[in-house]
């Protein structure tokens, strides 16, 4: 960054879990962040709890569940003429209870609407004020759950990761829609795929954009934060069973403040420029151990299947100026 100059990062989902220790970790760095969250009360509550420095925050206001709060979150930051040095895409919603999907008010399935539409079109939005600074990062939050490469991926409850065809897509969405692959609602899927779809965004951004802006696109998996709020709709027994698994059979627990120093490590350190790329650091946590590029599944890679759900997203969100790459 240049001397003298203060970067600037908005972290989406920023009020809890990795997003709230994310953005502690890149104030604590000289980072100022932007904590953009559907409950700003609730993001001011955990900022002063966990020591967040008051003037090296903004609280603004975010519900990426609909696409004009998207849009009146973009135009609210610009009135602050400020620059944008990265954009961490971390919000996501989890309601594995679901017997039928909740709609945004597009009509979309919420948990495809929150994690996936919404994140493309912050995305796309932003790309212009990221592509003003210099060594700006785009990092967006993926799971080992949607990544069939690793054995996390592969566990069929309810079912893996699988957009299909995108049938669900093409036919609009909406109700009786409620899956990217069109076919019977599962809820604990939904998100999988959701999470799915952000990696494969972000694969997009980097083919579409990355040389002509400079722009480093990448993903992580961080470790299983297991007892994130994310779990919060999940059956009482689950919050407490899992994260003991994970600490105690798997060896897969990663805390919510050692996530959040690794988003930040991907936001700012130089070995971690690399765009294209998705950073984990495994399923199973050793002392010690660097990060490094896993790959995603063959499907997840397949650069006509990422052209196509670029194009279809875009035009649901009302997205058509960034549908084809730049001249």
């Amino acid at each position: 960054m240049a001397a003298g100059h203060t970067p600037i990062c908005i972290i989406t989902g920023a009020s809890s879990g990795i997003g709230l220790w994310a953005s502690k970790a890149l104030v604590e760095r000289g980072w100022h962040v932007v904590m953009a969250c559907r409950d700003t009360a609730k993001a001011e509550a955990a900022a002063r709890e966990i020591g967040i420095a008051p003037e090296s925050r903004i609280i603004m206001r975010l519900d990426l569940g609909t696409l004009s709060g998207v849009r009146g979150f973009v135009e609210e930051f610009r009135t602050l003429a400020r620059p944008l040095d990265a954009l961490v895409c971390n919000a996501a919603t989890y309601m594995p209870r679901l017997t039928e999907p909740l709609r945004s008010p597009e009509g979309y399935e919420l948990s495809v609407a929150t994690n996936y539409f919404g994140h493309f079109l912050l995305a796309n939005l932003l790309l212009d004020d990221l592509g003003k600074a210099r060594d700006a990062r785009l990092v967006t939050l993926g799971t080992v759950t949607a990544n069939s490469e690793e054995f996390g991926g592969k566990v069929p409850i309810p079912a893996p990761a699988d957009l299909g065809d995108f049938e669900g897509l093409k036919a609009g969405f909406t109700a009786p829609v409620a899956m990217i692959d069109g076919k019977p609602f599962k809820p604990g899927k939904a998100y999988k795929d959701s999470k799915l779809a952000c990696m494969m965004m972000n694969r997009e951004l980097h083919a579409r954009f990355h040389d002509a802006t400079g722009i480093v696109f990448t993903t992580l998996y961080p470790g299983c934060v297991a007892d994130t709020p994310l779990f919060r709709h999940a059956p009482k027994a689950f919050q407490r069973i899992f994260p003991w698994f994970q600490k105690n059979v798997t060896g897969g627990y990663v805390s919510q403040p050692l996530a959040g120093e690794r988003v930040a490590d991907v936001v700012t350190e130089p070995a971690f420029a690399r765009s294209g790329v998705h950073w984990s650091w495994g399923n199973r946590q050793r002392e010690g151990r660097e990060a490094f590029a896993q790959s995603l599944s063959a499907k997840a890679s397949d650069a006509a299947r990422s052209r196509e759900l670029w194009e279809l997203t875009a035009r649901l969100v009302g997205l058509t100026e960034r549908v084809t790459e730049p001249a």
